[in-house]
């Protein structure tokens, strides 16, 4: 578990750092941590650790999905919660996820707020923020349980 927690946490970091730069996630880093968390899976617990291992990453990506299709997060946000669940598992991405929106409720509610009380933030304000300042904190909470 200390391996998975501590490849998570890389994945995160790096993730943070090209997100909030760029609003981007890279597919290598996404695609390279969902392969190393199944193939660690695979050397740790044989085929059914894999099987746990892909069926996180399926948690964490399929229900994000649907926000994807609504365009509320970008494509690389929904594959860096599979490659994530990969690593974490089921319950553990779903909790992540939950975090992550609840904290991303926040941080658009902030914003909204900001918008109306600062004097011409009207025109110079950005519908959208970098889903990592959400997952961040997210991330925090859920090592911190």
């Amino acid at each position: 578990m200390m391996l998975s927690g501590l490849a998570t946490a890389i994945l995160l970091a790096a993730a943070f750092l090209t997100d909030v730069r760029w609003q981007r996630i890279p597919n290598a880093l996404t695609g390279g941590f969902f392969l190393g968390g199944c193939l660690y899976g695979l050397l740790s617990g044989g085929w059914q650790q894999l099987m746990d291992s892909m069926l996180g990453a399926a948690a964490g990506f399929v229900p994000l999905l649907l926000l994807y299709g609504l365009k509320s997060i970008g494509a690389g946000d929904v594959k860096l919660f599979g490659a994530a669940g990969a690593w974490l598992g089921i319950g553990n991405v779903l909790q992540l996820m939950l975090f992550s929106m609840l904290f991303g409720g926040l941080i658009g509610l902030a914003l909204l707020a900001l918008r109306r009380t600062l004097p011409g933030s009207r025109r110079t304000y950005h519908s959208s923020f970098p889903f990592m300042l959400a997952v961040a904190p997210a991330a925090i909470v859920l090592w911190v349980m």
